[in-house]
């Protein structure tokens, strides 16, 4: 698991990597829905939100991207998969791992459904308060 976080942690260097809506998901770290609800607060603030894994963690990824889409928060832009080199310390040599990016974009009535998910929340709260 080390030497997929170091990979993450190694692609992060790229120039392109300072983009505000890129997600970069690690099948360990945190639970599943942290994740839908940091797309969800992207996607509120950009418009779309990219999310990227890498190895293991892109099964992840894509029950993120395919919760947010059945839930009709977010359209399916665009999906990359490609191939990354990562040094592995222990092997001493380059390892490849699978690497996917999803592109997701608000749906028109993403707006609606964010108001009615805090509404639920509102409720919810009161009810236990």
């Amino acid at each position: 698991m080390e030497e997929i976080t170091d990979g993450v942690n190694a692609i992060n260097l790229g120039a392109e990597s300072h983009k505000k809506n890129r997600i970069q998901v690690s099948n360990t770290k945190k639970p599943l829905f942290f994740y839908v609800n940091l797309a969800k607060r992207y996607m509120q603030q950009n418009d779309e939100v990219e999310l990227s894994a890498l190895g293991m963690a892109i099964a992840t990824v894509v029950t993120v991207a395919e919760i947010l889409k059945n839930n009709g928060f977010a359209v399916e832009k665009k999906i990359t998969t490609s191939t990354v080199d990562i040094k592995d310390d222990s092997r001493g040599r380059p390892v490849q791992k699978a690497k996917i990016e999803i592109v997701l974009g608000k749906t028109e009535n993403f707006d609606e459904l964010m108001a009615a998910d805090a509404e639920e929340r509102e409720i919810g709260d009161e009810e236990q308060g």
